[in-house]
């Protein structure tokens, strides 16, 4: 992708391009593939269809107090020294650590087949949409011959965020096409205090609640997390007692904290700010010069949300100012 067009609920459009990738689009059973693929040629056994059902420390399904047993559907037992939870945001793992999450979005979206001409349209292009309730945006993302077209908002308005998908289809000329799939699903944002462990076990991405929160994205803080998780749970398979594997699992915490946490505690306050002006995003964004490098710089991975609000007084000032700003007295508002 080389573009961006920007829309706040349908008005103000602008295209901002660049002369380098912004970021590449993959489908998601070609990347879980590959992500397969390498986790094979790593040694790992890959079994499908097998439901956990329970996780069991120092229980009847444990004969080592220094094994966790995962407990399949039909009785089936799996032993380790360590396990790393990574099951969705839906997590048996999550729920066996006592994650807590104090954000819960609803996400709609449809993959919707197109013609040549219209594919041709979009080729390499992306379209963002600050929608119409408050937190909420969409998105199209071109792959081939197929746009997914996506709404997000926070949990509780379910009906006007299928009104908002449907009333953006149709205001993109593409309500005549039928959608191949149609998809819904929660992300759901950690509390501050929630657990990263319990014990020897561990999650990560989604199971952990791990996510940006103002833009809900996932699959980078899934990655990256996923990576320290692994690291850690080779430690915690080598401790030799319950203490040095309780050590290696704070350790683990505070590598996410430092990182990622850190990320997230300026997404919350950005989504807080974009909750109430989002009119003045998509004005920066438009016609700020900084704002879409800023942008660029993030989508093409040379640095993120946080290291930016950190490393720029610029932007620590403004994120403050706007904190500070009472909400505009009408809807629609677009210029600061």
């Amino acid at each position: 992708m080389h573009a961006v067009t920007f829309s706040h609920n349908g008005r103000f459009t602008r295209t901002r391009r660049s002369r380098q990738m912004l970021f590449g689009l993959i489908n998601r059973p070609e990347f879980d593939r590959q992500l397969v693929e390498h986790a094979q040629k790593a040694g790992a056994e890959l079994r499908t269809g097998a439901t956990v059902s329970r996780v069991e420390q120092h229980g009847s399904a444990v004969p080592d107090r220094r094994t966790v047993a995962v407990v399949l559907q039909g009785g089936e037992t799996v032993l380790a020294r360590a396990v790393v939870g990574a099951d969705g945001s839906a997590s048996r793992i999550g729920a066996h650590v006592g994650v807590k999450v104090d954000q819960v979005d609803l996400g709609l979206e449809a993959e919707i087949p197109v013609p040549e001409t219209v594919a041709e349209d979009w080729k390499g292009r992306v379209l963002i949409d600050w929608g119409p309730m408050p937190g909420s945006y969409g998105w199209v993302f071109p792959k081939g011959d197929t746009l997914t077209v996506g709404v997000i908002s926070a949990r509780g308005e379910g009906a006007a965020t299928k009104r908002y998908l449907e009333d953006f289809i149709g205001r993109l000329g593409l309500a005549g096409f039928e959608p191949s799939i149609s998809s819904g699903h929660l992300t759901r944002c950690r509390a501050d205090d929630s657990p990263l462990s319990r014990g020897r076990v561990l999650v990560c991405g989604d199971a952990a609640g791990l996510l940006e929160p103002w833009t809900r994205e996932g699959i980078s803080f899934a990655l990256r997390s996923g990576r320290l998780a692994g690291e850690w749970a080779v430690r915690i398979a080598e401790a030799h007692d319950a203490v040095d594997a309780r050590r290696q699992a704070l350790n683990y915490a505070f590598a996410v904290k430092a990182g990622l946490g850190v990320e997230m505690s300026v997404g919350k306050r950005m989504l807080a700010v974009f909750e109430r002006r989002p009119g003045v995003f998509h004005a920066a964004l438009t016609g700020f010069r900084p704002a879409w490098r800023a942008f660029k710089e993030i989508t093409q991975g040379s640095t993120t949300l946080g290291e930016l609000v950190r490393g720029h007084p610029l932007a620590q000032r403004a994120l403050t100012a706007l904190d500070r700003r009472p909400s505009p007295p009408a809807q629609g508002e677009v210029s600061p």
